[in-house]
């Protein structure tokens, strides 16, 4: 617990929750071993700790999914999480034993946050347990991505400040620009789980195996990676022209962590993607520090 961000019990807590279940959020964070806990940091005590519950909730069913378990109880542990959101927008008489769970209930009465987003990050996970996502065919991939960022997106924009269609709008451009860059960074990382997430016609196109290792030594990978760069560039742009029509204050933390992303994807255009290059991860430059504080935003 932070003595400059939690009051007493004597006085009022952000989101007024328990200071204990406040710090457990924080602690999530923290032990996360990522900046997000340090960037977050720009946002008032309220909006802070309700990104603390988001980001604490994405890194658990995050982390059920890509457990060591038993395929069915991941699955089902997932599925349970199903039933802990429910109970946040159902019968408020029944206690919840969880902190997370009662500083995301906080977090949803005040931001008004929509189940159904919850409930598309939960699916995300799902796709990732039950699936090994291979050479998926475009609306597929549109779809993990709207689940596994855009879904957090919507959360987050809600958070900051920004719960027009704007914000809508932006978080579906964002979290597609910032999957896509993901997924272009993550090759080979992915291939050695069996997985491989550049769609099936653009890999037909440039005759690019669709086994992930395989595809990793193809010549046309190089095609294939430049249209999807194309793609999260395009969806980059649609993001900060939206975001010129919102309050500057609201949408700063959506605003750094389209930048950093992007500076990750010029990286990488700049590299390329031949099979010499292709397990070389940009250089830790302080631009590259600097986007890596914003890539951690999200999980």
């Amino acid at each position: 617990m932070t003595s400059d961000s939690i009051q007493t019990h004597d006085e009022p807590t952000p989101l007024g929750c328990d200071p204990a279940d406040l710090a457990w959020v924080e602690s999530t964070v923290k032990q996360a071993g990522t900046s997000f806990a340090a960037g977050m940091r720009i946002l008032p005590p309220m909006r802070r700790y309700g990104m603390y519950a988001i980001y604490a909730f994405c890194r658990v069913v995050d982390d059920i999914a890509d457990g060591h378990a038993p395929l069915a109880e991941r699955t089902q542990a997932l599925e349970d999480w199903h039933g802990r959101i429910a109970a946040l927008y159902g019968d408020q008489s029944a206690p919840l034993h969880e902190p997370l769970d009662r500083v995301l209930l906080a977090a949803v009465h005040f931001f008004s946050l929509r189940q159904e987003d919850f409930t598309a990050v939960i699916d995300g996970m799902i796709m990732d347990t039950q699936t090994v996502i291979v050479a998926p065919d475009e609306k597929t991939l549109d779809q993990y991505c709207d689940r596994v960022a855009s879904a957090v997106g919507r959360l987050s924009v809600r958070i900051f400040g920004e719960s027009s269609k704007n914000g809508d709008d932006i978080a579906y451009h964002l979290g597609r620009a910032l999957q896509l860059t993901n997924i272009l960074r993550d090759i080979p990382e992915d291939a050695a789980r069996g997985r491989l997430y550049l769609p099936a016609d653009l890999l037909t196109r440039f005759k690019v195996p669709h086994d992930p290792i395989k595809a990793m030594d193809a010549p046309g990978l190089e095609g294939v990676c430049r249209v999807l760069a194309t793609r999260a560039e395009d969806h980059f742009r649609a993001a900060f022209t939206i975001m010129k029509a919102c309050r500057g204050r609201t949408i700063m933390p959506a605003r750094i962590m389209g930048a950093g992303y992007r500076a990750i994807l010029l990286k990488l255009c700049k590299r390329g993607w031949a099979p010499a290059v292709l397990r070389d991860r940009p250089r830790s430059t302080l631009l590259g520090k600097v986007a890596g504080l914003a890539c951690s935003y999200l999980p």
